[in-house]
């Protein structure tokens, strides 16, 4: 089906709106039929925009779970060689999207400008909010500058020597302990502890000195950029920040279909974030060359804006949700699109907590139907769900079936030999039965 075509200033109904996210994500393709291959995998990445990166691993790492909902049972080993791999790597890890997050190779040269700059930021916070350097590494390298001038490049120096390492290892005594031993004095940041080599550490890597070359039970291993990085992507020629910015908010455009600036760029919401009044100015660049046509879409108040190429196919989508994909990081463009309040629950205490612990969103069509509490328990080989919730108005009977054969390919594809159903109610009851 052709890109819509609508006129600036035209409402979306909402149900048009919902598809047009869901088509822009990837849900509106079929699963495949067999064998998951790089290819689909780089496919899924380049729609998405991010992955991205968390340490919670109630059910699996959350950055793999955006591809199983999209294309079903594939290999996660690919995707840690596409991301980690010792070969020529597809994918790199950085914050200078949204979070920790896993991104296509291509984007690395729409960051290095950011990188270039973040070192005046250290001595100046107060330069460029849109760099966003973390102000531990602020804070902490003002203070190491005046204890330890020469900190940072005694690490650099390791890392040169013994790359790749993780920050514990990059202190000038690290490398001499046991990684099993603590650090000699966690608090106070005096001597040659781990907390200053690690901020010696980002202040490296928000530089782009150093990159992430892969991670150890999760931790961070770090090595020389040029040493990480395919050659050929370190050699193309370092855009200029105003044309970065606008390739970013295009990645970001062609990933959500239509949203509002704030989802499009803003704090906390968007793949790029970006300073309101940049993000303003951008965006009205992408709007005169006819990327981005401004609409309004039923029930929200604020301008939304198209894009140009967004499409609108059926959707009979069939996944559960990873609290981080990018269809549902941003709640409040959740609740709008799809009528639903949502809300990650792994920090909330267990009295106060009303669908579970690691809620995944159950997606069915072009609706959200469903709450699902996952857990898997690997000592016992089984997918667990403790609480099942159906959305009002959806009746069991639709949920039931597609929901079983969702954690059915779940439980297969995390190695777990069954499904156990411990939800309570008449849902839970027909689940175990359909299990």
């Amino acid at each position: 089906m052709a890109a819509v075509r609508r006129l600036a200033g035209e409402t979306i109904p909402i149900d048009v709106a919902r598809r047009l996210a869901l088509n822009a994500q990837g849900f509106a393709d079929p699963p495949p039929s067999g064998r998951v291959d790089v290819r689909q995998i780089r496919r899924v990445v380049a729609r998405v925009g991010v992955l991205q990166v968390d340490s919670v691993n109630v059910v699996c790492r959350s950055h793999y779970l955006p591809l199983f909902a999209r294309l079903g049972a594939y290999s996660r080993a690919t995707l840690d060689r596409m991301a980690w791999g010792r070969g020529e790597r597809e994918l790199f890890e950085h914050f200078w999207g949204h979070k920790a997050s896993l991104l296509p190779m291509g984007a690395y040269p729409l960051l290095r400008w950011r990188m270039r700059v973040a070192e005046q930021q250290v001595w100046d916070a107060a330069l460029d909010p849109e760099l966003a350097v973390p102000w531990s590494v602020v804070a902490g390298m003002q203070r190491l500058s005046a204890e330890r001038p020469g900190l940072v490049d005694e690490v650099l120096a390791v890392v040169t020597e013994r790359g790749p390492v993780t920050a514990g290892e990059a202190s000038p005594d690290g490398l001499r302990r046991k990684r099993t031993d603590p650090d000699p004095d966690p608090s106070t940041g005096r001597m040659w502890n781990w907390q200053d080599a690690k901020i010696a550490m980002e202040y490296l890597f928000c530089t782009g000195q150093v990159a992430i070359a892969g991670r150890r039970n999760f931790e961070r291993l770090y090595d020389l950029t040029e040493r990480v990085l395919p050659a050929a992507v370190l050699a193309r020629p370092e855009l200029d920040a105003d044309e970065a910015r606008r390739e970013l908010v295009r990645i970001s455009a062609r990933s959500l279909g239509v949203a509002t600036a704030r989802e499009l760029c803003g704090a906390g919401g968007g793949h790029f974030p970006l300073p309101t009044a940049t993000a303003k100015r951008v965006i009205g660049e992408l709007v005169e060359t006819g990327e981005l046509v401004p609409v309004r879409v039923e029930g929200v108040s604020q301008q939304s804006y198209l894009w140009s190429a967004a499409e609108d196919r059926p959707v009979r989508a069939r996944a559960l949700l990873s609290p981080f994909d990018t269809l549902i990081w941003n709640r409040d463009r959740t609740q709008r699109l799809f009528d639903f309040f949502y809300r990650i629950s792994i920090y909330t205490p267990a009295a106060q907590r009303v669908h579970g612990y690691y809620v995944l969103p159950f997606l069915l069509g072009d609706r959200l139907v469903a709450r699902v509490d996952l857990k898997a328990d690997r000592r016992e080989s089984a997918l667990v769900v403790p609480t099942v919730t159906a959305e009002p108005g959806v009746p069991d009977g639709e949920i039931v079936e597609p929901l079983a054969a969702e954690l059915e390919l779940m439980a297969r594809w995390l190695e777990l030999d069954r499904v156990l159903i411990k939800a309570p109610g008449d849902l839970g009851r027909s689940l175990s039965q359909a299990v």
